[in-house]
């Protein structure tokens, strides 16, 4: 299993935006490897992080070739003042049971 954050500041978006949000929210649920989403806003309202998981790096692969991905990736300026990418793999993943979770509960 894979994670990928996308940790950035926005900017202004405008209609292009989203359009464009929606269109890739589509692919990547369209895609069988993927297994779901996360976000988290900071204490400050300024910095956001969108945590997508999937199932193997060839889904996360074929995500980041969608053609409106790579449009947003291009203009990203238009929308957003920074952003960082993180890619992960997760190797355990655990908890009380008690929080559901994209992620498996594994102990081991």
């Amino acid at each position: 299993m894979y994670s990928a954050a996308f940790i950035f500041e926005p900017g202004t978006y405008d209609e292009r935006f989203y359009t464009l949000d929606a269109q890739i929210e589509a692919a990547a649920a369209s895609n069988p490897g993927f297994l779901g989403r996360e976000t988290w806003q900071s204490e400050d309202g300024k910095r956001f992080n969108a945590t997508y998981y999937w199932a193997d790096l060839d889904s996360l692969k074929t995500f980041s070739q969608n053609p409106q991905h790579l449009e947003a990736k291009r203009d990203y300026q238009r929308w957003y003042k920074g952003f960082h990418i993180v890619i992960s793999e997760v190797i355990r993943s655990y908890g009380d049971d008690n929080l559901k979770h994209i992620t498996p509960n594994n102990r081991s």
